[in-house]
């Protein structure tokens, strides 16, 4: 399997894109990937994504899929990008809980010498740490709650190590129907690190057409009462230095200073 970095209109039938879509809107969407779109006879994704990016599938062959398909999916676009130019469409950054790993182990397997290029994209992290301020301005975590493909058990020992680091934490797929109480049971792990008021960012549907919001709380306030939160939300909950952002009297966001302060004055 061979890899490149960018797509280029000169180039044979036979090739995946894999293409990061950022956080849903088009203005978010990166000239690469548009480009490698664009370029592609074929876009196969999950339904949501590809609806998203409807007025770039003029002309094209499109299929879609759901949720829960993700290997079928990446099996068939490896099978079709064998003879033609081939989108697999990915939210956010694909590399990020998206569809680059697996669609690079199913053309390992199955199609050694395919061309894969991978697409980067905006993550859903850095989309929502944007609509709230600057809460992820040094190091910081980022981590699923999703237990569907790693164990609870290895989740919350991450959790506990993350904690202990002070860092801010991006929290992927926080709450569902299915897992509803595994924000809870972060949160309380978190409790036994971090203060009680540490600032802790909602933000919904960022970035997407419409929807959007966002919400200021803390680590102690959301543990009481997370019904906020569901799999459209993206939970960034601050470390040792971060704190709100606010003008007068008024929250705008969060901040975590990276630390010019302690080098220069201002």
């Amino acid at each position: 399997m061979e890899m490149s970095r960018s797509p280029s209109q000169d180039e044979a039938a036979g090739i995946l894109f894999v293409v990061s879509t950022g956080p849903g809107d088009m203005g978010n969407l990166t000239p690469l990937a548009r480009e490698a779109m664009l370029e592609s006879e074929v876009v196969i994704g999950n339904q949501f994504y590809l609806e998203q990016m409807k007025t770039l599938l003029v002309g094209k062959k499109v299929i879609t899929s759901h949720m829960g398909k993700e290997v079928d999916r990446a099996r068939e676009a490896v099978r079709l990008a064998r003879g033609s130019r081939v989108a697999m469409v990915s939210g956010g950054d694909a590399g990020v809980y998206g569809m680059a790993s697996i669609v690079l182990e199913l053309a390992q397997r199955e199609a050694p010498g395919l061309e894969v290029k991978i697409i980067p994209g905006v993550t859903a992290a850095t989309a929502a740490a944007s609509v709230l301020g600057s809460p992820l301005s040094g190091d910081f975590l980022v981590i699923s709650l999703s237990d569907l493909l790693t164990p609870w058990e290895v989740i919350e020992r991450r959790l506990d190590l993350g904690f202990q680091m002070g860092i801010p934490i991006a929290v992927y797929n926080p709450r569902s129907h299915n897992r509803p109480g595994n924000l809870k049971k972060a949160l309380e792990i978190g409790l036994r690190h971090a203060r009680p008021d540490t600032p802790v960012g909602i933000v919904r549907n960022a970035y997407r057409n419409e929807g959007e919001d966002f919400t200021v709380t803390d680590l102690r306030s959301l543990h009481e009462d997370d019904s906020a939160v569901d799999m459209h939300s993206m939970v960034i909950i601050g470390g040792e230095s971060t704190r709100l952002l606010k003008e007068g009297e008024d929250v705008r966001g969060i901040i975590t200073p990276r630390g010019y302060h302690r080098k220069y004055v201002y």
